[in-house]
């Protein structure tokens, strides 16, 4: 079993994999991640909220993201007018196999990739319906990118998903970053949330 603190810098190299960025630096307050895309070009990760208004005067340039473990009311009062801050969400882990569930009648299930990440895909006439991504990294696996499209909400696609990514990854540890959304199912398979993390951003074309 990983430690709460530690599950910050396990599923920040997990979502390194899954998103191939480079592996994360560690600071002295967290991690940081180069991301390099448009409109995220750099993420930090942050364990306190204590550290949060330092970093928000000192790396507030457009495309940088903070995500923090803590309290809302304490990582917003450290922001500064640039940062726009998003919806809480929920690092959330889980020892042993996900439970196991079955794809409903007339639909597919398809596994690809090889160590460390894999893909699921779940089909219903050859149209999508459900997919999601694991990477393994420091043992620990690390679900991503889990999404089930509207018309196929509501029939247990999403705990196919989980079931086969843990399957494939075949890790004791596992972690995730859930939306208020998502923590609900996951919540149901025996996850634990580890830590609230709120996200702010700069925007890209911010002064």
């Amino acid at each position: 079993m990983i430690g709460d603190v530690e599950i910050l810098g396990a599923w920040a190299a997990g979502w390194a994999v899954s998103r191939a960025v480079p592996e994360p630096v560690e600071e002295p307050d967290g991690h940081r991640l180069d991301v390099g895309l448009p409109g995220h070009r750099v993420r930090y990760l942050l364990r306190s909220p204590s550290t949060v208004a330092a970093r928000a005067r000192t790396v507030a340039s457009p495309g940088t993201w903070l995500k923090t473990c803590g309290s809302r009311p304490a990582v917003l009062a450290g922001l500064t007018a640039e940062w726009k801050a998003g919806e809480t969400e929920y690092l959330m882990t889980f020892e042993g196999a996900v439970p196991a569930a079955v794809a409903p009648p007339g639909y597919a299930v398809a596994v690809t990739g090889s160590a460390p990440a894999w893909d699921v895909a779940v089909s219903f006439d050859g149209a999508p319906a459900a997919r999601g991504r694991v990477a393994v990294a420091s043992g620990v696996a690390v679900f991503d990118k889990i999404e089930t499209e509207p018309d196929h909400r509501r029939r247990g696609l999403g705990r196919v998903v989980m079931h086969q990514l843990s399957a494939v990854a075949g890790a004791e540890t596992s972690a995730l970053l859930a939306t208020e959304a998502g923590r609900g199912l996951y919540a149901s398979l025996g996850w634990r949330v580890a830590a609230e993390v709120v996200p702010a951003h700069v925007p890209e074309g911010a002064v």
